[in-house]
């Protein structure tokens, strides 16, 4: 019999202590650490068969006589996610897809399961097959590469991989797998750590991705310890409210391409259906020009992205004006308002502000800070802008409008939309010969008051 060993985790961070005490000295929570039983078992690989006996070896190697050519990336039917992972699946990865409850983290993974051209092994702790089947009825009823999977331990689990030989195993969801290896309940955080370890052996001996749904506590972050978004090759974060249909998908973090991409799907009775042109969804469709209303500019990873800024200002009803914003910084708000009163000779002090992106996304470009400036002088005076005109660009503490990156790309997506005129820094240096698009330069923010009172 092995020795029982017993230690201390605390569940909102995962950090480990010999005795148990009563507040996380790692993330100052009360009340978090728990005691967990972990009793070792010899174990030796994540296969139980011993029929294999080709396992390999890892020896050193000369940087010189690696191997440099890149491995081919797997590619899903779906444009969104392969652009989110940098150009597709990569063999032997872990990924992790975590987001709030019924956003549509499970069918995302089943509804992209379904449509690849791969055998796929879709492994759910959390619903049975009939469920998955009823849903996936509702995705791609005709598939016959897709094998579904209702087990929640590991080792039960590696014996069906190695019977199936799937190229891509998808699991529903971590929190619910629970090894034979450490004695404590499914979800702990020991439990959460051995059964990756596992998944990450497995997967990198093979060369077979594996995807995995997370769970997040109520503060967003992905349930279980933080070494676990370490482990893994790829950190997915699916946003959205679930009173709209829109949903955005991210990378936190990504050791195969860039993190600044994104991926904008509309959820549908038939699934998640992909958003090619998002700029059309996240600028509302109106006859009438209302006051308020900007649009600007801005860059998600390789993608311009044209957003919809709307801005309230009106007279406070209490004694202390407020100010709000939605999807923007609400302290980069509170900067551009103290520069167009200093700057503009604007008297906002009295009035409340409201600041609103439309369709939900939350961005951090500072290329928007010229469409805030104009929504916000266009409610104060109570006068539309031109609405086929857009801006990108950023605004100092000066008053000066500053140059922003990639300027030419986002000028040739608001010409491709219809924009007749687009206002940016008068020091980015533009080379575009052919552009139909007016380009309208300018250095101070008093240009724009000027442009916009005539």
């Amino acid at each position: 019999m092995a020795k029982v060993k017993t230690t201390f985790f605390c569940q909102n961070c995962g950090s480990q202590y010999a005795k148990w005490q009563g507040q996380c000295t790692a993330c100052k929570a009360w009340n978090t650490i728990v005691e967990e039983v972990v009793q070792k078992a010899d174990k030796s690989d994540w296969k139980m068969s011993t029929s294999v006996t080709n396992k390999r070896l890892s020896k050193p190697l000369l940087i010189n006589e690696i191997d440099s050519t890149q491995e081919t990336r797997l590619q899903t039917n779906d444009s969104e996610f392969n652009r989110v992972l940098g150009g597709g699946i990569v063999p032997g990865s872990l990924t992790l897809l975590g987001g709030e409850p019924g956003i549509g983290k499970s069918t995302l993974l089943l509804q992209i399961a379904l449509k690849l051209p791969y055998k796929t092994l879709y492994i759910s702790g959390e619903e049975s097959q009939k469920q998955i089947k009823m849903r996936a009825e509702r995705i791609n009823p005709d598939n016959s590469n897709c094998y579904i999977l209702t087990e929640t331990k590991t080792q039960n689990i590696f014996k069906q991989i190695e019977a199936t030989e799937p190229d891509i195993v998808v699991v529903d969801s971590i929190q619910t797998l629970h090894s034979d290896y450490i004695e404590s309940s499914a979800g702990s955080i020991s439990q959460i750590k051995e059964c990756t370890t596992e998944l990450i052996k497995f997967a990198k001996e093979t060369s077979t991705p594996v995807l995995l749904i997370g769970h997040i506590t109520k503060d967003g972050h992905i349930a279980g310890p933080k070494i676990l978004e370490h482990m893994v090759d790829t950190v997915l974060q699916f946003e959205g409210d679930r009173n709209h249909v829109f949903r955005i998908l991210r990378a936190n973090k990504n050791r195969f391409g860039s993190t600044n991409e994104l991926g904008i799907y509309e959820m549908q009775g038939s699934g998640l259906r992909e958003v090619t042109n998002p700029s059309e969804v996240l600028i509302s469709k109106k006859d009438d020009e209302l006051s308020g209303n900007a649009v600007a500019v801005t860059l998600e990873g390789m993608r311009p992205l044209l957003i919809e800024v709307q801005a309230l200002v009106s007279t406070a009803v209490y004694g202390t004006p407020q100010r709000s914003a939605t999807g923007f910084n609400a302290k980069r708000l509170n900067m551009l308002l103290a520069v167009l009163e200093k700057r503009a000779g604007f008297r906002l002090g009295a009035k409340d502000v409201f600041l609103n992106i439309t369709g939900g996304i939350n961005v951090d470009d500072p290329a928007i800070d010229l469409a805030v400036i104009a929504a916000i002088l266009s409610s104060n005076e109570d006068e539309a802008l031109q609405k086929d005109f857009c801006f990108a660009a950023e605004v100092g503490l000066s008053g000066e409008i500053r140059p922003v990156q990639r300027v030419e790309q986002r000028i040739l997506e608001a010409e491709k939309l219809g924009y007749s005129a687009i206002f940016v820094s008068k020091y980015n240096t533009i080379s575009l010969k052919n552009a139909t698009i007016r380009i309208q330069k300018i250095s101070k923010i008093e240009d724009l008051v000027r442009f916009i009172a005539h």
